[in-house]
């Protein structure tokens, strides 16, 4: 199958300058000494004034900001968490009802939370990629920059409390402390790499016997300093003398064993291992399955060797893109420009969106997205590779159509469908 990259090749755009920007916020090395030393592999501690912008991060995320979320938003779970003693504190304690108009029972109390923080609880708010602007923005830049789906969290704890007990995630973290002083330990994992599947809850006396020896890293983060941590690190985070503010951007890594997987789901389509076992088998005798096992593993051998990669990323694409959604639309402007569109309207692709281009037999092409395929007009291809990559702009000068009015109905469509978006006034600098 031929695929029509994006400029960034293998189905990712190319990395822009504002996800390199969004890196460069949360760790003080290159990328490409990141990547190879320790994206993975080993934390990284950054501090404030080895960090493009030492002033912190309150211009993301601020103890304001929380308070904002927490009274006037109207929030509700599960985007709230509350935690005392490495305990989830149960959400009956700090929801209720909505009020007049607003027919729900689990809406967060801002009185109950303030009796909550105020005997010692952290606070999680949780899942602000999609809740608040500034980090909608840093996730879809950072998630480009790395090449993975990404979730923000903030973490607000009073004065000299642990919201958590030592332990591990199965995804790597960037912390950025944004407000307060907090100390952390960290030790090496029990379990490197560990998968989703695999929480630390399992391995819980381990992680407490690790936690008891020296820790391999033991440091107070200060308001702009920044930590990496990879997946299976084992840590604990404790306020100072003030209350604190982190964020947390977790990135929800793929790995080798989700291609495992996806190969297994493939494998359904082998007739060899889809045979039923042999009538009146005992399943709980070694002897009476080792038969069947070795015809198995033989049967999974020869197909594993025959896979076919376009399949595996086929499957591996459903799974990635819908996790990592694009930059919002606004839906009253966006249509209003579908109704005003003309040959001299200039367009540009929705920022963050991942896109494939791929014949979709003589006279058809596919136009593959986070959560569509687009079925276009094979004649459709040029332009919409034009506008895609950037290489054309204005509706009237997109090229491999016959007219203007095809010109105005392939645009309308992808404006539709969300793919394209109006390009952005400049705003006039000030002097």
């Amino acid at each position: 199958m031929t695929i029509i990259d994006p400029p960034g090749g293998h189905g990712r755009p190319a990395v822009p300058s504002a996800a390199l920007a969004a890196l460069a916020r949360c760790v003080a090395v290159e990328p490409a000494k990141f990547a190879a030393a320790h994206w993975g592999r080993i934390p990284l501690l950054s501090r404030a004034d080895e960090l493009p912008n030492p002033a912190g991060f309150t211009d993301l995320f601020s103890p304001a900001d929380a308070d904002e979320l927490l009274s006037r938003r109207g929030l509700r779970t599960p985007f709230l968490r509350i935690a005392r003693d490495g305990q989830l504190v149960p959400a009956a304690r700090w929801t209720g009802g909505g009020g007049a108009g607003a027919e729900i029972g689990d809406q967060v109390l801002d009185e109950r939370v303030l009796e909550q923080y105020a005997d010692g609880a952290t606070l999680v708010l949780q899942g602000l990629h999609r809740t608040w602007p500034a980090l909608i923005d840093l996730a879809r830049d950072l998630g480009l920059a790395v090449g993975q789906p990404l979730q923000v969290n903030a973490y607000l704890t009073p004065p000299g409390n642990q919201g958590f007990a030592t332990h591990y995630d199965t995804h790597d973290v960037f912390v950025l402390q944004v407000d307060g002083r907090k100390r952390w330990r960290i030790h090496p994992p029990v379990l490197p790499d560990p998968l989703e599947r695999q929480p630390w809850g399992g391995r819980a006396d381990e992680v407490t016997a690790t936690a008891e020896g020296a820790a391999a890293l033991d440091v107070v983060l200060a308001p702009g300093d920044a930590l990496y941590l990879p997946r299976g690190w084992l840590h604990s985070a404790q306020a100072q003398e003030s209350s604190s503010l982190h964020l947390t951007i977790g990135v929800r890594a793929l790995t080798r064993y989700a291609m495992v997987e996806e190969l297994l789901a493939l494998a359904a389509e082998d007739p060899r291992l889809r045979a039923t076992l042999p009538f009146g088998v005992d399943v709980a005798d070694p002897d009476a399955i080792e038969p069947e096992l070795t015809e198995t593993v033989e049967a999974l051998r020869d197909w594993l060797l025959r896979a076919d990669p376009a399949a595996v990323a086929g499957r591996l694409r459903q799974r990635a893109w819908p996790a990592a959604r694009p930059a919002p639309i606004r839906p009253l402007a966006q249509a209003a420009a579908i109704r005003e569109l003309t040959v001299e309207s200039t367009l540009t692709v929705r920022p963050g969106l991942r896109w494939q281009l791929v014949p979709e037999g003589p006279e058809r092409v596919a136009l593959r997205v986070f959560d569509r395929t687009v079925s276009l007009p094979a004649q459709c291809a040029e332009a919409v590779r034009a506008l895609l990559t950037g290489a054309v702009g204005r509706v009237g000068d997109l090229p491999g159509l016959d007219d203007d009015a095809d010109r105005l109905v392939l645009t309308r469509r992808l404006l539709r469908e969300a793919i394209l978006v109006p390009t952005p006034t400049p705003t006039p600098s000030s002097r």
